[in-house]
């Protein structure tokens, strides 16, 4: 794995880490945490971050 996609891997994971726990807290709905995961899912290109 190369730094980059190291890079993408982290970001990936503190947006979501970040989003669920917004989710929790009542301050996302269901359908708002599945767009944000698509958009971030664009944004990073994680490749261990797909395998959930």
């Amino acid at each position: 794995m190369t730094h980059e996609q190291m890079q993408a891997e982290i970001g990936y994971k503190i947006s979501m880490n970040m989003a669920k726990s917004m989710l929790e807290q009542g301050l996302l709905t269901k359908s708002e945490y599945a767009e944000f995961d698509t958009i971030m899912l664009k944004k990073y290109a994680p490749i261990l971050g797909t395998l959930r």
